[in-house]
């Protein structure tokens, strides 16, 4: 399996403060869905952060998203291990597959796929 990024999560109300902030460290928004926006270094698309002020379909805003090259893998792996799935996996409307899973620190992981 490979990782194709990983992007922490801050849960905020203060989204435009965020951007602004963010932006002064060479920042830009990338993406933006109204409870979720993603900022990517201008120089390195791959590093990345997202601010949500909570999350549109999963029990909780996840600690740090990880993108994969085969989420369904992961997910097998995961539930193998017998580690505690949080969100079970499933496709979403605005084009990933994915899950959640609690790490054995209690932090709670967004593992994903864009999907083609």
């Amino acid at each position: 399996m490979t990782v194709r990024r990983v992007v922490p999560n801050v849960r905020s109300e203060a989204m435009r403060e965020n951007r602004e902030f963010y932006g002064l460290l060479g920042f830009e928004e990338v993406m933006n869905q109204g409870w979720i926006m993603t900022l990517a270094s201008t120089t390195n698309p791959t590093a990345q952060i997202s601010v949500l002020t909570h999350d549109e379909t999963g029990p909780v805003v996840p600690d740090v998203s990880v993108e994969v090259d085969d989420v369904d893998a992961a997910y097998a792996a995961m539930c193998d291990s017998g580690a505690e799935i949080v969100h079970s996996l499933r496709d979403e409307e605005w084009g990933v597959r994915r899950f959640f899973v609690r790490d054995p620190n209690g932090r709670v992981i967004n593992v994903l796929s864009h999907r083609r």
